[in-house]
């Protein structure tokens, strides 16, 4: 099934692709600077565990799903020293980015590619990576069933994804003021670093719409993979998922 990420209900995958393409591409050379005011630098310690979870090892070819301006795929670099990892995203204004951080030594030398690519149809074959990582990347699919599918298909038996993706929090007061700040302080922030004061209304919108930690865990297992868990950071806001592809 398609759906519209802004709101969770059933809609052509082109509306929410396109509008996609359209708010990252425009907001590319500003989106770093987003994530750390937004987050109040919180991110960086998402990013942190999600490199303890990641069970990501040296000769591990990594590729790297909604891998944006690089952030993840420097951060396994810095962390794993995998033999190589294959940055992909679906907007090429992100990868030139990525591609400037490169040139500058954020891989600390390990090997990264980059390639535009859809998610939802992966172009490489089936069992050619060791481990999946991926940010922020899910929740802004139309078709995600599809997206995991494609995911479990390229894993090679006993690898795993590793998501880091914006979730609920368990606690209802928490999970109240989490609420306010995603409708009046994300779109407040992103129109004053970008001034797309809408794109990050869709942003807010798509986060509320996602489903909660269990709900994820329930896609994966739907897609075929086992084994999985996750760890909550900052109350709930964001958690990272483990899931595995079985080894048989």
């Amino acid at each position: 099934m398609s759906i519209d990420t802004a709101t969770g209900k059933e809609a052509p995958a082109d509306l929410s692709s396109a509008r996609v393409k359209e708010i990252f591409s425009a907001i590319a050379k500003k989106y770093e600077r987003f994530n750390a005011v937004s987050s109040f630098g919180a991110y960086k310690a998402w990013l942190a565990g999600m490199m303890r979870q990641a069970p990501i090892g040296p000769d591990d070819d990594v590729l790297d799903i909604a891998g944006g301006t690089g952030d993840v795929a420097f951060s396994v670099a810095r962390a794993k020293r995998p033999a190589h990892i294959q940055c992909t995203d679906l907007v090429s204004e992100m990868l030139d980015v990525a591609r400037m951080h490169y040139a500058d030594g954020k891989a600390c030398g390990v090997p990264v590619d980059f390639e535009v690519v859809d998610a939802q149809d992966i172009p490489y074959a089936d069992k050619s990576y060791d481990a999946i990582t991926m940010a922020y990347g899910i929740r802004n699919m139309p078709e995600r069933d599809r997206a995991l599918g494609e995911m479990f298909r390229v894993l090679k038996p006993g690898g795993s994804l590793v998501c880091l993706e914006f979730s609920t929090p368990p606690n209802a007061v928490w999970r109240a003021l989490y609420g306010f700040y995603l409708k009046h302080l994300i779109p407040f922030w992103g129109g004053l670093i970008t001034g797309d004061r809408e794109g990050f209304v869709y942003l807010a919108r798509s986060i509320k719409a996602f489903p909660d930690q269990q709900g994820l865990a329930a896609m994966m297992e739907k897609a075929g993979f086992e084994d999985v868990i996750w760890k909550n950071y900052t109350g709930g806001i964001a958690a990272v998922h483990v899931a595995r592809k079985p080894a048989r």
